[in-house]
């Protein structure tokens, strides 16, 4: 799939795609199809072909390669994320890193964990925890390729914080298991870029909301499936005390 992936187009939003985001994605529906018969799936190529079904209560969201420019530049920061929403709620959430070996899984209200991508590994799940926000040494993360001036602004208001660039949903996995804090992402993503990462963070003891406190809305096909800004926070509590 590697090899297949190097050959890459824009899409109209102007985002790459590879052969692999492709092949990715096929593998999973599939799987899914035959784990969760009926279950609608709103996963980034079949959006980007216009082939979206309708949604019941519960649906899947699907990114089948988080990072694209990362897997293309060689790094190992790009993951496969997919997502249970019910009633507009990410609440399971799986987000793996294929080139680091690692899964983060978590069912909101019941746990999160994470463990490596070996055959017998599912014994040695680790169970992780968002940490309360540090007087010292906090650690904000965000995207490398979306850092404007409202971030800028953002972080400043935040103190003194150490900043650690990257990219995809590794980010939330970061916050998840108390390596960070803070994750802004003041520009528009779309759903399959967020709710597998907001479920894991939610259940690590984490939140998710808008720059002005809200819930983050899900299933918004009238928006074409975008979240216009968002804030992952490891301790909910300085959410608070940030939007009060």
């Amino acid at each position: 799939m590697a090899e297949k992936g190097v050959s890459r187009r824009l899409k109209e939003d102007k985002s790459p795609v590879t052969a692999a985001d492709e092949a990715s994605e096929a593998l999973i529906l599939e799987g899914l199809s035959r784990l969760l018969p009926g279950v609608p799936v709103i996963a980034e190529e079949m959006a980007a072909r216009g082939a979206l079904p309708p949604l019941d209560a519960s649906f899947l969201v699907v990114d089948p390669l988080d990072g694209t420019k990362e897997f293309l530049a060689g790094t190992d920061e790009f993951t496969v994320n997919v997502a249970i929403v019910t009633r507009g709620v990410p609440i399971l959430g799986v987000v793996s890193a294929p080139n680091r070996g690692l899964v983060w899984r978590g069912v909101v209200g019941a746990k999160a964990e994470r463990l490596r991508m070996l055959a017998d590994s599912a014994d040695q799940a680790e169970p992780i925890r968002t940490r309360r926000w540090p007087q010292h040494d906090a650690v904000a993360v965000m995207s490398r390729s979306h850092l404007d001036a409202a971030t800028e602004a953002f972080l400043t208001r935040l103190g003194p914080i150490a900043r650690k660039p990257g990219g995809s949903a590794i980010k939330f996995c970061q916050i998840a298991e108390g390596a960070a804090d803070v994750y802004p992402r003041l520009a528009t993503v779309c759903e399959w870029d967020v709710a597998a990462g907001q479920a894991l963070l939610v259940a690590a003891g984490g939140i998710v909301a808008t720059p002005d406190g809200r819930p983050v809305a899900y299933g918004r096909s009238a928006e074409n499936f975008r979240v216009p800004a968002f804030i992952a926070w490891g301790d909910p509590a300085k959410a608070a005390a940030m939007t009060a």
